[in-house]
């Protein structure tokens, strides 16, 4: 078993009470980061662990950092644990079994930025990790690692816990903003970019939850101990939500650059196809990234590799469909996601969305001409790149990706009438995510 970072401990009995986490060396890392750091060396730390976000852009953290304009505006720190994206569920693990890392990262985090407010976005619908963070954010405050001057330094922060109302569009980082200021989650025009004008117009980095929970490892055991893990370009560990057609679905802790054939078949993770049927299609980082055929099974699982594929590692949501799934079902199925959850701001989006779903849903049902499989594809194209935000993009990637791959299942929908996994289209097998319980952390 592969060395653990994030989810080191996390199966510890009490590891979410504060004192058991102590016991386990809980809080060192602040204590560390406090008195034997200035901010500037903790940035240049990030930047040679070669942290990069874990949230699906996979930017360079340090970097990030160091973008924040350098003014007498106030600074703050976002936590983006609005996790949303279908098939991942790795930041939810985190914060109800081990929230304490998460708070200690965002500590560390905030003194590194110089914030002296920090926020944390938890999804509306993560209620049991909502309360888990809340709880260890009060424990925090009573035992002075968070308030005024922690740990005896001359450092200060308040950090304050936001449960969203379940808006997908709120993981983007400006309307995130939006919404932790009081109003509709709808994206920003960028630039300006939030490390310029951000939340209340100042200064503000915005960090996703695994991220966040990462800090406290490398400061402890430093730089080179985090960026022997992994590959060259993609250093460390990366937290998979594996799901769909496998044996043994859950949250996975492994070093970037494992194949993805390891994740899927080797015993201590996936243990391989639900009833030893073939893989059809995996979708690698979440279902706003681009789908892949059982060719790219070997493919290292880091992201130039992914990207070399021809997808994303995205959110590390990997998703697996068996030899027995409607592709049209299913991508059905994430496209109406997508239109329930598009803000309605932008035109492309707002309508691009709807139609994207209506065609489908003729295809789906033996209702479709051919003519309207080459209109999904110019639908995508009127989407793509033209919206405010990336919730447009990831609309068109299922659709546009499936169409490439598996253009024969959609043209034998419109000359059959239904499937051609079975004989009816009633009869495929649809594809379960994970979203509700997750699985143990490995």
């Amino acid at each position: 078993m592969p060395e653990l970072v994030v989810t080191q401990n996390v199966d510890v009995p009490g590891i979410d009470k504060l004192d058991v986490y102590r016991q386990y060396g809980g809080y060192e890392a602040l204590a560390k980061a406090l008195h034997e750091y200035q901010p500037d060396q903790l940035v240049d730390l990030m930047k040679a662990s070669g942290l990069r976000g874990r949230g699906g852009a996979g930017f360079p953290t340090g970097m990030k950092w160091s973008f924040l304009a350098k003014n007498n505006m106030p600074r703050y720190l976002c936590c983006n644990s609005d996790e949303s994206e279908p098939g991942t569920c790795k930041d939810r693990v985190i914060m109800e079994r081990i929230p304490h890392r998460l708070v200690e990262g965002v500590i560390i985090t905030s003194y590194a930025c110089n914030v002296t407010t920090a926020f944390i976005y938890v999804r509306g619908e993560l209620a049991l990790a909502a309360r888990q963070v809340e709880q260890a954010v009060q424990d925090a405050y009573a035992a002075g690692l968070i308030g005024k001057n922690i740990l005896g330094s001359d450092y200060s922060l308040d950090v304050i816990v936001h449960r969203g109302a379940g808006a997908y569009i709120c993981g983007e980082e400006s309307a995130l903003m939006e919404s932790l200021e009081g109003r509709r989650g709808y994206p920003r025009l960028k630039p300006p970019f939030p490390a310029v004008v951000g939340l209340y117009g100042g200064p503000t980095v915005i960090n996703n939850c695994e991220t966040l929970a990462t800090i406290p490892p490398i400061v402890a055991n430093g730089a080179e101990w985090y960026a022997s893990f992994g590959t060259e370009k993609s250093k460390g560990t990366r937290i998979f939500s594996l799901s769909g057609h496998v044996k043994k679905p859950g949250t996975y802790e492994l070093p970037l650059g494992i194949p993805l054939r390891t994740l899927l078949y080797d015993e201590q993770y996936g243990a391989g196809i639900l009833d030893d049927k073939e893989v059809k299609a995996i979708i690698p980082g979440g279902s706003s990234t681009f789908i892949l055929t059982p060719d790219a099974l070997d493919t290292p699982l880091d992201y130039e590799s992914v990207a070399a594929a021809g997808s994303m590692l995205g959110s590390g949501g990997v998703i697996v469909m068996n030899e027995d799934t409607c592709i049209v079902g299913a991508v059905l199925r994430m496209s109406e996601f997508y239109r329930d959850e598009s803000c309605g701001k932008c035109t492309p989006c707002r309508e691009g969305t709807f139609w994207m779903t209506e065609i489908l849903e003729r295809l789906e049902h033996g209702h479709g001409q051919m003519k309207d499989i080459d209109l999904l594809l110019d639908i995508c194209d009127n989407i793509a790149g033209k919206s405010f935000c990336p919730l447009g993009d990831a609309a068109t990637t299922p659709v546009g990706s499936s169409i490439r791959k598996f253009r024969a299942e959609f043209e034998y929908h419109v000359t059959h009438g239904h499937c051609m996994v079975g004989p009816g289209s009633q009869q495929h097998q649809h594809v379960e995510v994970l979203d509700a319980q997750p699985a143990a952390a490995h």
